[in-house]
Parts: structure tokens; sequence; C-alpha cells
């Protein structure tokens, strides 16, 4: 297949790993800002981030959010003959599920959807899913198929087929959200993707990394199985998880020119290829943003001039006895229509945070479930 490939080291066929090539299309907000919406479509459809990871919703229904700033999406394909999906690898969520036929809400009529009636290996559930957004919710049933991610082929995967999905999706580029969270996160407890490779023996070790590139379009990818390292330079930290829901961990503060300016004393924060910013709470963020000289802009957005980022600080996270550090061409974007924006942002009002793909571009991150860590290292540019 062109959209994976596989890397296999000299000595034995089991050393395999799996590879999924993420692109990095153009985002919902970008597309907006193109159409001269997005002001429009800010107030209608607010950025909440954290909706995704209210407690109230850790078992049952998942919820989600609307993240217009969304870019990374890999392809996979559902049935016998294979029907081909982009989605997003989002390890803030649990579920798979992609558009249907039985689904006519706008956000399906421009995406692709699933024809169970196509697929000789389709079996039908029926059991209702339902995923929760910040500003909606998609509703479907459950089907079992052959689900084919990177060459692996899980017989009898378990997924959603959607019926209604909220607006916002349509405005985005992948068509579907492959979850790769823990079980006890699964809506209708639906087994997740991963898990069911790790079950049958499909990955040689049970974990998965992303590198996110920050170049145009080309060059990121999801490896299942172990670790690439040709995408990242020194050694790897190794960060416990302090909770096996999300891929959860213990800050212990945020400083910017040896200063303390957020997470005064420790705070949680989830590793999450799902949301495109660093997101915490508001008085942080505030606090984060002005150190750096970002200033509050009226449509929501904390805003520097693009002249100044060679003068700006870096901004260093402290996890686990290391130091993570950001520098100001990782946390500020450069927008065609808005000039450049902080990466750090806010929403919803949990004490919670998110290291998003402004995090991720700068440290390869990998997903361990056999030792339940994280591990942490510098990306290479």
């Amino acid at each position: 297949m062109k959209w994976a490939f596989v890397v296999c080291a000299m000595v034995a066929l089991s050393e395999c790993l799996v590879q999924v090539p993420l692109e990095r299309g153009e985002t919902a907000r970008e597309y907006l800002e193109e159409q001269g919406l997005w002001d429009e479509y800010r107030l209608r459809y607010p950025y909440n981030p954290l909706a995704k990871f209210d407690p109230r919703f850790a078992v049952g229904d998942q919820p989600m959010t609307n993240d217009a700033d969304l870019a990374y999406f890999g392809i996979i394909s559902i049935g016998t003959p294979p029907q081909s999906f982009k989605v997003i690898f989002d390890t803030g969520s649990s579920n798979l599920w992609v558009p249907s036929v039985y689904c006519s809400s706008p956000a399906c009529e421009n995406h692709h959807r699933f024809n169970p009636s196509q697929s000789s290996t389709y079996k039908h559930d029926g059991s209702p899913l339902r995923i929760r957004y910040g500003t909606g919710s998609m509703t479907g049933i459950l089907g079992y198929d052959t689900v084919t991610v990177g060459g692996i082929a899980v017989q009898n995967q378990i997924f959603g087929l959607s019926q209604t999905e909220a607006t916002f999706m349509q405005y985005m580029r992948a068509d579907g959200i492959l979850g790769l969270a823990y079980p006890q996160l699964s809506a209708s407890g639906a087994t997740p993707v991963f898990d069911n490779m790790m079950k049958e023996g499909l990955v040689n070790q049970d974990m998965f990394s992303f590198y996110l590139s920050s170049k145009p379009q080309k060059g990121s990818v999801v490896t299942f199985g172990g670790v690439d390292t040709n995408h990242y330079t020194g050694s790897i930290s190794w960060i416990p998880l302090s909770s096996e829901l999300y891929w959860q961990i213990t800050v212990d503060s945020v400083t910017v020119n040896g200063q303390v300016v957020a997470c005064d004393g420790g705070c949680q924060a989830i590793v999450d290829t799902g949301t495109s910013l660093i997101v915490g709470p508001q008085s942080s963020i505030s606090n984060i943003n002005s150190n750096v000289g970002a200033k509050s802009s009226q449509n929501g957005d904390y805003v520097v001039n693009c002249n100044d980022m060679g003068q700006m600080p870096d901004v260093t996270f402290h996890i686990h006895g290391q130091e993570f550090t950001l520098p100001a061409s990782a946390y500020i974007r450069q927008t065609k229509h808005y000039g450049c924006r902080s990466g750090f942002g806010t929403g919803g009002g949990s004490s919670l945070w998110i290291l998003g793909d402004v995090f991720i571009r700068e440290y390869y991150s990998i997903f361990s479930r056999s030792q339940n860590m994280v591990g942490l290292a510098k990306a290479v540019p």
C-alpha cells in the first residue's frame, strides 16, 4: 500500500516497525480564514478543548471537542475490499469511528462514508454509540470488520459508523478518529484498535510513537510496535503515568527565564495528539503569554508582532526531573490572515493541561502500554 510502510531490521522479521505516514493538511481554521468565515465560526462554535477530558464522561460517552487547528491525519482501511479513510490518530480518546452511508449530515456528505453492504467481512452489531463534543456530538452504531492500519490487519475490530455528526466536522480534512487511549475510556465498551493489536500479537512491542514534523505536509509518522531512531536525538526520558485512562503525567512546573510562571507545585497534563495547542488554566496561560510578550486579541487568540520572534524567551516544562524547552519558533505560529499567534491557549475551567501538537512537534513522543509510561526525546527538526 502506498500509504503505509514497514521498517525491518536485518536480524529478524519480528523486529519490524509498522508505520503510517501522517499528512499535515490544511486545518479547518485555515480554510475558514481563507473564506472570511472564521470570526463567525469561532463565535458559533467556541473552542473548548478541555471538554474532551471532562471527568463526568470518563466512562461511557466519550467527550471530544471542536479543535479547528488540527492538521495531522493518516490513512487506514476498513472492510473487504478495503474502503479508505483519513483519520486523526488521537491519544486523547479510545474509539474508532468513521462516517457511514447511514449519515446525511453535512459533515458526512463531504467525507468518505463506509458502506457495510460493500464489505464481505462486515458484521452488524447495532449497539448505539454516542460521542460528545464541546460543540455537539457524533451518534451512530457499532459494527465489526477488518481494519488495516499501516499494513496490520486487525480482524473483527469493533468500530463506530456515524449517523449524525457535529456541524464543525464538515470543515475538517479527516473523515474520522482512531483513538489510542486506554480501553476504560472507550464509549460503549468498544475494544480500541491498539488493544486488539496487542492481544493478537500483531506488534513487536506494546508501544507506539509519534513524530510530528514542523514542515508543511509530508514527513510526520506514527509508528506501531516500537520507536524509529531516525526521528529523535539524544536519550529518551521515560515518565510514569499518573493515571492510566488518558496518557496523563505530572508536570512539576513551567518556567520562563528561570522563573516559575505556571504549574507552581505541580499539575496534571495529558499528552494528546488530538489537540493542536498547549492548553491550560486561564490564569496560567495568561501568565505564560504575558511573560513571552503575547497579548490577548479580540478574537480570543494571544498574538505577537512577528518581527519580535527572535527576541522572545524559551518556555520550559519541568517533568520528572527533566527539562523540556520550547523556543519561540515552536510556540509561535505565523498565519496568512491573522499574523503570529501563540500556541498556548485556554478552554474550559479544568485544572488539567493538554500537551498537544505544539509540544509533540518538539519532542518525539512514545506511548508504552507495557510500562504505562510516556517517553519523550528531542525530535529531529
